[in-house]
């Protein structure tokens, strides 16, 4: 599977952004996807994922209640709203699928799209 992520942008505080995640290739209803995210120097971290059925989602703790992460199987494009933007959610944000496995790790994600910069001002 191939996937391409956007719409990243540069936002002030408080205000939201929709990122997407288009798929391509194998049945994309048959993955998992996540959100990630990496600034320079620093570990890629895990944002939130949803389950390939579309049932289960999980989330990081500081985004959990500002985000969504949501699917539209028939689009083979998931996404992440997230809303209530702070400065230190300013990263590169990538997508990822999987078929199974640790969802938080980003070792056990075997498919990455390229990121997406979101670069929040105070």
């Amino acid at each position: 599977v191939q996937l391409q992520a956007s719409g990243g942008g540069s936002v002030q505080a408080g205000g939201s952004l929709r990122l997407s995640c288009k798929a391509s290739g194998r049945a994309f209803r048959n993955y998992s996807v996540g959100w990630f995210r990496q600034a320079p120097g620093k570990e890629r971290e895990f944002v939130a994922a949803i389950s390939w059925g579309d049932t289960n989602t999980h989330y990081k703790d500081s985004v959990k209640d500002r985000s969504t992460i949501s699917r539209d199987n028939a689009k083979n494009t998931a996404y992440l709203q997230m809303n209530n933007l702070k400065p230190e959610d300013t990263d590169v944000y990538y997508c990822a699928a999987q078929l199974a496995g640790s969802r938080t790790d980003w070792r056990n994600w075997g498919y990455w799209g390229q990121g997406t910069q979101v670069t929040v001002s105070s």
